[in-house]
Formats: structure tokens, C-alpha cells, sequence
């Protein structure tokens, strides 16, 4: 078997709130969309990883390793995308909606397991409990049984030809899910136990239920922080934290002498226990010579993402008698989030002076320190 997990993402659903489609809000330091990636990402089972996209998403959507795929107006329309994109080697797909960012190994490797077993079709449930009622006008209008009845979650795996089939064969009104095409093309699906913790995010409340499971479980809790220092000489500029300012001398440095983003890379490596930036971009190296430091930057957060963490928060303090710093720091927030791909409400940045005493007292350079959170919860990818 080599199996691909196709998640669809071309949803505009905005009911959630937070002025953007949900797949793009922040979920505890994650996108919902990098958290429903990562679960797939880290499994060894998963061959190929496809993010069915609207097509005014695509500069936000890209993410190494991933393959990105345009839905259409419906979802089964970007299932079907997603299915037509699939290269020949791929023998069984796992459909998952972007919106269960907190879809575990285990419920993964149960649906797998039931397609080893020639299983055209499975996908998970878990049976009714509570009493049901049908309502009307505000008012119980009768009861129905409950026996036999389950809600249905993702991912739901199929045999790829058997599926693709189905969805080209699929003519009649919206579906929910692939599993009523499915059964529609006479496909048999098998049940696996399901999780209650692979709830569906679709209004704010439930981002918040999604956030209580997250900070329930164990979390590996990793700190960092870093150090650096650039003296001053000839320019007419300086650039901290991804921000240009005008100054009557520049920092010299092997790269563009970012002090501040140093700091922060340097932090984050910490977290990681990955030594910093010379280990990886050595000075050594010419090709590092005036580079951009928020290639480092970027490095250093895509490091720890591929080991499943994500930024809690950073706090960066530039240490100078000039240029001034508080007119700047929103910015430079701004800067560092978009480089990182978080919100600027993790970041801080912001400026002493040493009184007068030290280096950065008689203005020979600038100083900075920085402190980097990154979080990950213990047993989840």
C-alpha cells in the first residue's frame, strides 16, 4: 500500500469568526491547517500529503513537502480535484477536513489498519448517546431512536480506483461527506472507533474547546535564548528585526548585521539544542556574506517545525543609546511574525539603554537579547 492523505481546505467558512477562513486562524501558536498537516506529516505510513486550496490562498497555503491542489465551489468538487491530482503509485487515499486539526495517531492508524485488511472503505465514528429529538417551533415534536446511529469524523479512507470511481460517477445533491458517495457507488465502509477529541471547529466556541484538549494534554515545553552583538561603523542605516531605520552609521557584520534577529534565531536554535547560527550558516562560508538575515530566522522556526513545535512566544530586547527603538518595535513585531508565519501578539520587541556604561553606553554598537518559547504536546505529532 502506498497511501496519500488529501485535506481539504478550499472552505471560505468564516462562522468561527476571526475576520479570515478558519484553515488560516491560530490555534495555540499553530495555523489549523499546520496542525492537521503535521499529524499527517509525522506518520510513516503517509506517502504524499495534498492541500486542496482556494486559489486566493495560495501564497499563505505553501508549506514544504506539501503539494498544494485548487478545490472548487463544492467539496466534493475539491475532493475530486484532490483525487484527479494523485500520481499512479498511490493505491489508497485518507480524505481529511482541514477544520479537525486534532485528529490523533491513533484514529490515523486505525483507519489504515482497516484498509490492510481489504477494506474498500473506512472511516471513523463514534455511536450516539445522547437522547434524540426532533424539534419544531422551539419545541419537542417527537423522539428517535438513537440505536445504530454515529457521528461521523475524518480522515476517511478509501481504496484510491474504487473512490475515484465513486466521485466521477456522483451526480446527485451536495454531499456530506465521501462516505455517502460511497455508499452511493455501493462501496462497503467499515466503522473504526472514533475520538472525541477530533472535534470538528466550525463556530468560536469550539476553538476554545480545541484549546482546552491542547493545554490538557502533556506538553514538552522547550526555552531558548540568545545573545549578540554588532559594533557600529560607516552607513547610513541600520536594519533590527527586519526593519530598515535611518541612522547616521551601520552595524557591521558577516550578513546584514541584524543584531535583534540574530538574537531570536539564535534562541530558537537553543530551544531546539542546535547550537546556533555559525553551526548552521558558518562565517566562514562567502556565500553568507551580506545575506539577508531572515533566511536564518526562517531556518531556525521551519527547524522546529518539523519536529512538531511551534512558537509559543519570543521577546527580543535591543540593548542601544541610538538609533530609538519604541517607534519602530510594532513593526518590528509585524516583521518578525510574518518571516516565523505567527501572529504578531506572540512577539515582543523592545529597547533599553545601559545607562551610559559599556560599550553600548559610548554608542560603539548594539546589543540584544532574546528569549524563545516553543511548545509541543507529548503523544500528538
Amino acid at each position: 500500500m502506498r497511501i496519500a492523505a488529501l485535506i481539504v481546505a478550499a472552505g471560505r467558512g468564516t462562522r468561527a469568526g476571526g475576520g479570515l477562513p478558519k484553515q488560516w486562524r491560530d490555534l495555540a501558536g499553530q495555523t489549523l491547517a499546520a496542525r492537521s498537516i503535521a499529524a499527517f506529516a509525522h506518520h510513516p505510513d503517509i506517502a504524499r500529503i495534498l492541500l486542496v486550496i482556494h486559489p486566493d490562498d495560495h501564497a499563505r497555503a505553501a508549506t514544504p513537502g506539501v503539494e498544494l491542489v485548487h478545490g472548487g465551489a463544492e467539496r466534493a468538487d475539491s475532493v475530486r480535484a484532490g483525487l484527479e491530482a494523485l500520481p499512479a503509485d498511490i493505491t489508497h487515499v485518507l480524505i481529511h477536513d482541514v477544520a479537525r486539526p486534532l485528529v490523533s495517531r491513533t484514529t490515523i492508524d486505525t483507519v489504515i489498519a482497516a484498509l490492510r485488511t481489504g477494506a474498500k472503505g473506512a472511516a471513523p465514528g463514534i455511536a450516539l448517546s445522547d437522547a434524540l429529538w426532533r424539534g419544531e417551533g422551539g419545541q419537542v415534536r417527537a423522539t428517535l431512536p438513537r440505536a445504530g446511529l454515529y457521528r461521523a469524523q475524518t480522515p476517511q479512507g478509501f481504496d484510491l480506483a474504487a473512490i475515484r470511481a465513486a466521485h466521477h460517477a456522483h451526480a446527485g445533491p451536495t454531499a456530506a461527506d465521501d462516505v455517502e458517495i460511497a455508499l452511493a457507488a455501493g462501496l462497503d465502509v467499515v466503522i473504526v472507533p472514533g475520538d472525541e477529541r477530533n472535534l470538528k471547529l466550525t463556530v468560536a466556541e469550539d476553538f476554545s474547546r480545541a484549546a482546552t484538549y491542547l493545554m490538557g494534554q502533556d506538553m514538552d515545553v522547550r526555552l531558548g535564548n540568545g545573545y549578540d552583538v554588532h559594533r557600529f561603523g560607516p552607513g547610513d542605516h541600520v536594519v533590527l528585526c527586519g526593519v530598515h531605520i535611518a541612522h547616521d552609521r551601520a552595524l557591521m557584520g558577516h550578513s546584514d548585521a541584524d543584531v535583534g534577529m540574530h538574537a531570536l534565531t539564535d534562541a530558537l536554535y537553543g530551544a531546539l539544542a542546535e547550537g546556533d547560527i555559525g553551526r548552521h550558516f558558518p562565517p566562514s562560508d562567502p556565500q553568507w556574506k551580506g545575506a539577508a538575515s531572515e533566511i536564518f530566522l526562517a531556518h531556525a522556526i521551519e527547524l522546529a517545525r518539523s519536529r512538531g513545535y511551534a512558537l509559543g512566544n519570543a521577546d527580543v530586547t535591543l540593548i542601544c543609546e541610538e538609533p530609538k527603538i519604541g517607534p519602530h518595535a510594532l513593526a518590528m513585531a509585524v516583521e518578525l511574525g510574518r518571516i516565523m508565519g505567527v501572529e504578531a501578539g506572540r512577539i515582543s520587541v523592545k529597547a533599553t539603554t545601559s545607562e551610559q556604561l559599556g560599550f553600548t553606553g559610548r554608542k560603539e554598537g548594539i546589543a540584544a537579547i532574546a528569549t524563545a518559547t516553543l511548545l509541543r504536546s507529548q503523544g500528538r505529532p
